[in-house]
């Protein structure tokens, strides 16, 4: 087979066996269409099969003195690697030439979040027109809940009535639940927007949150219109659904100091993937001590 017929049967498997998104299979399939791109420029016979482990150093070097930082290079290492071991489950292989080869470090960026001001200058901005009735809810729901951008595009009308009561089941990442709670403001703006929503569906469209032409939202949509509204309130450019997100678990944080409730409502499947909120609630004091600390204040 050859390289790019061996990268479509290795996707079609993980996203089929292993349920991994339709996000994750795309980044995966740019990863290795570079891995392939960068065998092909070797001079003589080299291929994919014959690749080495200093060949994938120098590789690594040269896309990071190309501009890739650590974090993409590691993704970029760990999509090889497991391609790799799929080649060599099926005897396409012996060795595999990724085990063992590490990405550079690079510094941990925090995640970007809005103060509690800015968030509720984001969600105060009321309207009657059924789109901004609609973005009303979704925004609210980002922000009391802390759901993926998929997971609020991806929700159907059957959670209506538990979402009303209080609490939403989402499909997070490697297709597990999880059920999270859900704040009064939210479930006030849902339950508005699903006495209007049929101005808008479109007649047997299932999705609770519909786009202008009545079928389901596109995500793209959502972060255009969360884009939008956060220039109309004057907050930053950069607002994005994640960022919601990211402020939704700082904030939850920042007031109970419960790591593992946290945790659970992001559904993030190690505590160290939430323990970066602990640094921004850090920040947080940090700030706080600065400027209220006699021997911290600049003189």
């Amino acid at each position: 087979m050859l390289a790019g017929e061996l990268v479509n049967a290795y996707l079609d498997e993980i996203a089929q066996q292993r349920r991994q998104s339709p996000h994750t299979v795309s980044n995966y399939r740019r990863d290795l269409n570079v891995l392939i791109g960068i065998v092909g420029e070797l001079p003589g016979a080299c291929s994919l099969h014959s690749v080495q482990s200093h060949q994938i150093r120098r590789f690594i070097a040269q896309l990071h003195a190309r501009g890739l930082g650590g974090r993409s290079l590691a993704r970029m290492l760990s999509a090889w690697r497991g391609f790799y071991r799929w080649l060599g489950l099926r005897g396409q292989v012996t060795v595999n030439p990724v085990e063992g080869v590490r990405a550079p470090k690079s510094a941990k960026a925090l995640p970007k979040v809005l103060s509690p001001d800015e968030a509720n200058r984001l969600l105060d901005a009321a309207s009657d027109e059924v789109l901004e009735i609609r973005d009303q809810a979704m925004f609210e729901l980002f922000y009391s809940s802390g759901l993926r951008l998929a997971e609020l595009a991806a929700l159907d009308l059957d959670c209506l009535d538990d979402l009303l009561a209080g609490e939403v089941r989402v499909l997070g990442k490697r297709s597990k639940l999880r059920l999270v709670p859900v704040g009064s403001k939210a479930r006030e703006a849902v339950g508005v927007w699903a006495t209007r929503r049929a101005e808008v569906a479109a007649p047997e469209q299932t999705a609770l949150f519909v786009g202008q032409r009545g079928g389901r939202i596109h995500p793209r949509v959502i972060e255009e219109r969360l884009k939008r509204r956060a220039l109309a309130q004057g907050l930053p450019t950069s607002v994005h659904p994640h960022m919601l997100r990211h402020s939704f678990a700082s904030h939850v944080l920042q007031s109970s100091g419960d790591l593992r409730a946290v945790q659970e409502m992001l559904g993030h499947a190690s505590i160290a993937s939430t323990q970066v909120y602990t640094h921004l609630d850090f920040q947080h004091l940090a700030k706080v001590y600065d400027a209220a600390h006699p021997r911290a204040k600049r003189k």
